[in-house]
């Protein structure tokens, strides 16, 4: 799926974060959500590589990345972790200032390097996510239905690495087909990669591990961000489904807008995820937005 581009792993303080380049041209690095890998990104991956220098990267504790045990406070699987990975990746490719762009958790991680590391980002894209601490804040029930995972996932160890790996394939089916585009959306070899992947030891709890973090340390870290005034810098692109959750339960362009300076952005005629979904779309926006001085 990747054709013309060459594997690497890279480590940063003993995390292996394996990945993809090719291509030529400004460095663009692409980061997956969840339950997925780097793999989200192959119907991308031909077309982006004319124009960029693409890394496609697994993010800490997914994929074939390190899943070390994660700590009392869930600090080494909290987004300032899991973004200073990324930094060390692109550093090490021979990258100090990139592009970038995120799909639901790699949004997140995204955001924090942004945030955390604003001389390597030039520009930053955002896929079908609203801030962390926003969508906490305002939960309600449509979206805590609809994102049953976010508070399944949260849960004391070992409760939901249990029951995720009873059955890791039916988890990967039942989280990605129970949204708009059903099954259907994907490659079936891909979900086959994506089953793989959770079904290693360790990933059920570096999943959870993620999310964990999410609710408690990424929220301190977001909060005391609001509070000293710090903004995400650098030009900003969101984009969303149209017949997602993120469309229906929130603002995202004022959302962002509360904690970046420049935001632009519209929903696309798809769910979840768009990668996957909506690829033609997705690319003329990142030409659009990544090329443009």
């Amino acid at each position: 799926m990747f054709e013309e581009y060459r594997s690497f792993s890279i480590d940063n303080n003993g995390i292996r974060i394996p990945g993809l380049i090719g291509g030529s041209g400004p460095p663009l690095l692409l980061l997956h959500g969840h339950p997925q890998t780097h793999l989200i990104w192959h119907r991308l991956a031909e077309s982006l590589a004319r124009h960029f220098t693409v890394v496609a990267t697994d993010l800490r504790g997914y994929g074939d990345a390190s899943k070390p045990p994660g700590e009392p406070d869930h600090a080494n699987y909290s987004k300032r972790a899991m973004a200073a990975d990324q930094v060390a990746v692109m550093h090490e490719l021979g990258f100090e200032r990139f592009l970038l762009c995120g799909h639901d958790r790699g949004g997140r991680v995204a955001h924090r390097l942004a945030m955390d590391h604003p001389e390597a980002v030039e520009k930053l894209m955002l896929l079908d996510i609203a801030p962390t601490l926003a969508m906490y804040e305002k939960t309600d029930r449509t979206f805590a239905t609809a994102y049953f995972h976010w508070f399944f996932l949260i849960q004391p160890a070992p409760l939901p690495e249990t029951l995720i790996e009873a059955s890791p394939a039916d988890y990967i089916t039942r989280t990605m087909g129970g949204r708009h585009a059903n099954l259907d959306a994907f490659d079936p070899a891909a979900i086959v990669e994506y089953q793989r992947c959770l079904a290693q030891p360790g990933a059920a709890h570096a999943l959870c591990e993620d999310y964990r973090a999410s609710n408690t340390i990424d929220l301190e870290h977001d909060s005391a961000d609001r509070e000293a005034g710090r903004r995400i810098a650098c030009p900003v692109r969101v984009l969303w489904g149209q017949h997602g959750i993120i469309e229906r339960c929130f603002d995202p362009l004022a959302e962002w807008r509360a904690v970046a300076e420049q935001v632009d952005g519209e929903a696309l005629p798809c769910g979840h995820y768009i990668p996957e979904e909506a690829p033609s779309a997705l690319h003329d926006h990142i030409l659009q937005f990544m090329k443009t001085a």
